[in-house]
């Protein structure tokens, strides 16, 4: 019998020889983006609620990637949300120079009315 060669592909997966056997080489994606405040959120809320769903994304390993990307768009409508609800409420650059105790407070109390 010939010597084993260390790695080989068949049906588009890679194999590598441990011992005697050839064992694939799968590798999971790597997903560095943080799934932050909303992902958590959504996270729990597919867990408890739709857990086929949760599943299906867990075993596919997209479920990080989602996450992430759901709080990318959720982050982002916040800010644009915030935005608006300044605009009505005449809050300008001009108070934020002068009083930035109050611009904090001001925007503290916009974001806990959103995110409760």
């Amino acid at each position: 019998m010939g010597e084993l060669k260390k790695r080989i592909t068949e049906n588009s997966i890679d194999y590598i020889l441990v011992g005697d056997y050839y064992i694939p080489d799968l590798k999971l994606p790597e997903e560095n983006r943080p799934i932050g405040y909303f992902g958590r959120l959504h996270r729990d809320y597919l867990k408890q609620e739709h857990s086929a769903r949760y599943t299906a994304l867990l075993l596919t390993c997209k479920l990080w990637t989602y996450l992430a990307d759901l709080n990318e768009q959720a982050e982002k409508r916040l800010d644009i949300i915030l935005e608006q609800m300044r605009t009505a409420e005449g809050v300008t650059e001009e108070l934020k120079a002068k009083n930035q105790w109050e611009w904090i407070r001001m925007d503290k109390k916009r974001l806990e009315r959103l995110c409760v």
